[in-house]
């Protein structure tokens, strides 16, 4: 699966990617969500997306809920990497 494959380059700890490329506002938000809950405290979501609103959605849910969120930008597809929270 992509995940042990993430797990492995990584050498950290359990990483998902989720692709939510071509996908409008809220939907994004709402795969990110539903992918976050099974993980554990520390590991890490990695969600692709072209909406620009996702940015301003993607900073409000990782701060109402206390996620490390780190985001970048290339050819026009925006990288968010969580860490979720306890």
């Amino acid at each position: 699966s992509h995940a042990s494959i993430a797990d492995r380059i990584t050498g950290l700890c359990m990483v998902d990617i989720v692709d939510a490329q071509g996908l409008k506002c809220p939907l994004p938000l709402l795969k990110a969500k539903q992918a976050l809950k099974p993980l554990s405290a520390g590991e890490q979501l990695i969600v692709q997306a072209t909406d620009g609103a996702s940015k301003r959605d993607f900073k409000v849910f990782a701060e109402h809920f206390g996620h490390e969120l780190v985001c970048s930008e290339h050819n026009n597809v925006i990288t968010f990497t969580f860490t979720k929270n306890c």
